[in-house]
């Protein structure tokens, strides 16, 4: 059965000032990382590490995906982090989940102005009695720890603060990379920059960490989650009754008179969650 690939490899013809032509190495990966396969599979990490080391030279990946297996990124991690040559990696669309372990690896991390990077908790599926799900529990820690490591080693954060970013499921546009330290620089800025140092206005569009005047933009769904629950909680104010009691349902008794919700309010109360849906 043919292995299903994440990544291709591209060769690219690189004239020097010194008129000498060499070969640089381009690395695409694109999609979900072992989508079908890793753990436990023999031949698709053999296969990226012989295409890894069939070459010399310096390599520029190139990183477009949303995540996928950690195993798998991991162990790509490793082999790139020993690769003899300089690892350039260059995020164009998303490096989200796994795909942003992988990115840690680089020699330097560059971001496309309009691309992200998204880093949270791992996850899995357990099945099994209540020994079995505290090793899948485990399991998860040691992953997180794991993959704590690999951003500590890029950005120098600390750890508490790097598991409170993963734990909020924290979205960072190329500014906010760059300034968390998960990114070097930004991809076409020195281009522009150049533009406008002839105009003597590049300092003043600078800022210390070198990617340009633009406010930085994070993203954290769990304070969206919190922000809506305290929407509500002000709107309705909070109680100790059950969900059942608020909403006015209760079990039919003999003889007794319907004092339940009208529609009107029901409807209304439903009208306003939709709002933060």
């Amino acid at each position: 059965m043919p292995v299903k690939k994440f990544w291709n490899w591209k060769k690219r013809v690189v004239n020097q000032e010194n008129g000498q032509e060499t070969e640089e190495r381009i690395l695409f990966m694109n999609g979900v990382i072992a989508e079908e396969s890793w753990f436990d599979d023999d031949v698709t990490p053999a296969l990226f590490k012989d295409e890894l080391n069939a070459g010399t030279g310096d390599i520029t990946l190139w990183i477009n995906s949303p995540g996928g297996d950690c195993v798998a990124a991991a162990q790509i991690f490793n082999m790139l982090s020993e690769y003899p040559g300089k690892v350039t990696v260059k995020i164009d669309g998303l490096a989200a989940s796994a795909a942003s372990v992988i990115a840690m690896a680089g020699t330097e991390v560059w971001m496309s102005p309009v691309s992200m990077m998204m880093i949270h908790n791992p996850a899995t599926i357990a099945w099994g009695d209540h020994t079995e799900m505290k090793k899948a529990m485990e399991l998860l820690d040691a992953v997180k720890e794991s993959i704590i490591n690999a951003y500590v080693r890029k950005t120098g954060q600390s750890r508490a603060k790097l598991s409170h970013l993963m734990d909020a499921e924290t979205w960072m546009d190329a500014n906010k990379a760059v300034e968390l330290g998960f990114a070097d620089d930004i991809l076409f800025q020195k281009e522009e920059q150049g533009d406008d140092s002839e105009n003597g206005g590049s300092e003043n569009n600078r800022t210390e960490n070198g990617t340009g005047s633009s406010d930085s933009v994070m993203f954290s769904r769990r304070a969206v989650n919190n922000s809506l629950m305290n929407k509500l909680e002000k709107h309705y104010g909070k109680t100790g009754k059950s969900v059942k009691d608020q909403a006015g349902i209760s079990a039919p008794k003999v003889n007794s008179v319907d004092t339940g919700r009208s529609a009107d309010d029901l409807r209304e109360r439903l009208n306003f969650i939709k709002k933060f849906i």
